[in-house]
């Protein structure tokens, strides 16, 4: 299996921090955001490469990050992809990152994507298990309870199975309170239809609009999120993440 990390994001509503400086190696309880990650889905032992997606502005400094993390954890395979891109206006979008970097790598394996830059208080080791159990696509669902924020999320519905049975990005009319956090976990199979899902009309933007193109024509399930999720999304958040949580990790 592959791991796919989506760090190709301007981080706008980061400035100054991430101004010249990607969001996903700020650093949280000694450890930047991403080596949290990535050593906690190494420990598996279901992944046996890399690639972080970035954009052309910051992928020296993804370059400088997994050069020394291959010296200091010696059998970890990490490669950076630069999408080309250099600012937030050009940048592609995190589906067709996702298709770049597959098509660059030649990966044909079944792939895990994650967004590099949110901090868990649990092990996404529980939801590699869970879509081993399934054998099929897999997400992972947790209740928001706040119906301005469902609309600016992917709101699925599920049967007793915890099969998707519908998703919409950004819904005006929310159908649950289950939304999709930015983790997936595509087959071999499935993940091979990306081009066809982009051809087809599938959005770009937010990585959840493949969940929704998938699930419509595949069996695609949804673990519940066995804790909390922390998304550095502006400066408040990150200085609250530092200073109130470090004691989760």
């Amino acid at each position: 299996m592959k791991c796919l990390i989506l760090a190709a994001g301007y981080a706008t509503r980061l400035y100054p921090l991430t101004e010249n400086f990607p969001k996903p190696l700020l650093e949280v309880g000694g450890k930047s955001i991403l080596d949290w990650l990535v050593d906690d889905i190494h420990g598996s032992g279901l992944v046996d490469g890399y690639a972080v997606i970035s954009n052309h502005k910051f992928a020296s400094h993804f370059e400088k990050w997994a050069k020394a993390k291959m010296v200091s954890s010696p059998g970890m395979n990490i490669s950076v992809v630069d999408d080309g891109t250099s600012t937030n206006e050009t940048r592609l979008g995190a589906v067709c990152d996702m298709k770049f970097a597959m098509d660059t790598l030649g990966i044909d394996d079944d792939i895990l994507v994650i967004a590099g830059d949110n901090i868990l208080d649990f092990s996404l080791q529980h939801f590699l298990n869970f879509a081993r159990e399934k054998g099929t696509s897999c997400v992972m669902r947790y209740s928001e309870p706040d119906e301005a924020k469902l609309r600016k999320c992917g709101v699925m519905t599920v049967d007793s199975s915890d099969r998707i049975l519908s998703m919409v990005e950004k819904p005006s009319e929310p159908q649950s309170h289950w939304v999709c956090p930015p983790f997936y976990y595509y087959t071999a199979a499935d993940a091979a239809r990306i081009g066809e899902a982009v051809c087809g009309g599938c959005g770009t933007d937010a990585p959840g609009s493949l969940v929704v193109w998938m699930a419509s024509r595949v069996a695609v399930h949804a673990m519940p999120m066995p804790g909390r999720r922390f998304d550095v999304g502006n400066l408040e958040s990150y200085s609250t993440i530092r200073d109130t949580y470090q004691g989760i990790l």
